[in-house]
């Protein structure tokens, strides 16, 4: 592929992002039929509350996932490094986007390096299944050590590649490069989805290959099959426009895959997230993690790093106040806790 046209491609995901309908109103994560029961004595100080877990070998400080959003130009470098340092601010975890634009020109490698801003975060490197199976093991390792990562994503994209005018067409092949990767990297690789959800199976069927941190990245928050929807033409914006609710979402996905893998894997719940409380429904059906990354961008967009310093501080306020109002003194306490579901969820969980 044209170095060049991966490049126009991520700074036109950037603009779309920022500014353009990326999040169907139709989607919905489903976690407004998550609901929290409230603690009328929860017998705590909010200084009480501990959000601390451990993710890749490190303690956060608390339990998010700035997920992979971006890199490969000069203004994609800029939000990463502008990110990178607000989750080194607040001890959460930081994910680059997809290192394909790097792996194709090392001239790119620039918008990827944030370790001199954030020197102890838990950072997370980024490529695609069907670009690990092209470069194998060892070049997959490369892209990691090459900007000081403490793991590696390796993210599940198919419904936005088949929108994209050009993406791959080709899935086959994955899940020995998934086993190989597993063996590789250990508890240091991190399996996603990019937006359309992970199913029980799938997810059964990667930790028995050895993996074990999965980000179901469910339906409900930026639809990558709808960003390539806006920026194709012909047959493929009318498939994007079919499929942009295409997706299991974010709840169902993390109650079900939570089921299917038991306490074996660390569960990052992504997609649609986008406040504390949302957080906080996550993690009490299921999550360790949760991720997100649009309402970050969006604020740092708009006020820099301060903006985005300043809607991560409610972000946290809000997890925090959730863990208060529910009597729980730490993110295990909450999984502990009882939790109601109901409506479409209920729905997808029997069939699920």
């Amino acid at each position: 592929m044209d170095h060049e046209t991966t490049g126009n491609r991520k700074d036109a995901h950037l603009d779309l992002c920022a500014t353009g309908e990326v999040e169907p109103a139709q989607n919905s994560t489903l976690l407004e039929c998550v609901r929290l029961v409230h603690c009328a004595m929860p017998e705590m100080a909010v200084e009480d509350v501990d959000l601390s877990t451990p993710f890749l070998g490190k303690r956060l400080r608390a339990p998010l996932l700035v997920t992979g959003m971006t890199g490969g130009t000069e203004r994609a470098g800029k939000v990463n490094r502008d990110l990178a340092e607000l989750a080194e601010r607040h001890g959460v975890a930081f994910g680059v986007g997809s290192q394909r634009a790097m792996a194709e020109s090392t001239a790119r490698a620039l918008s990827y390096q944030v370790r001199d801003v954030a020197p102890t975060v838990a950072l997370v490197g980024n490529i695609g299944l069907y670009q690990a199976v092209q470069m194998g093991v060892d070049g997959v390792r490369r892209l990691g050590d090459a900007i000081g990562a403490d793991g590696m994503a390796l993210h599940l994209n198919a419904g936005q590649e088949l929108t994209q005018p050009e993406g791959d067409r080709d899935f086959r092949g994955g899940y020995p490069v998934v086993e190989a990767l597993a063996k590789a990297f250990g508890d240091r690789l991190l399996v996603k989805e990019t937006g359309c959800g992970i199913s029980p199976e799938v997810a059964r069927r990667l930790m028995e290959l050895g993996v074990r941190n999965i980000d179901v990245s469910g339906l409900g928050g930026t639809s990558w099959v709808r960003v390539e929807q806006l920026r194709a033409s012909g047959m493929q914006a009318q498939l994007g426009a079919e499929y942009s609710s295409w997706g299991i979402p974010t709840a169902a996905a993390t109650v079900s895959v939570r089921r299917a893998v038991g306490p074996e894997v660390r569960l990052v719940a992504s997609g649609g997230i986008r406040t504390g409380l949302e957080m906080a429904k996550a993690i009490a059906i299921g999550a360790d993690l949760a991720g997100m990354a649009l309402p970050l961008f969006r604020a740092q967009q708009e006020g820099g790093l301060e903006g985005a310093d300043k809607a991560l501080q409610v972000i946290l306020a809000g997890l925090r106040q959730a863990l208060v109002l529910t009597g729980s003194r730490s993110c295990a306490e909450l999984r502990r806790k009882p939790v109601v579901m109901t409506g479409e969820l209920k729905d997808w969980l029997a069939a699920l």
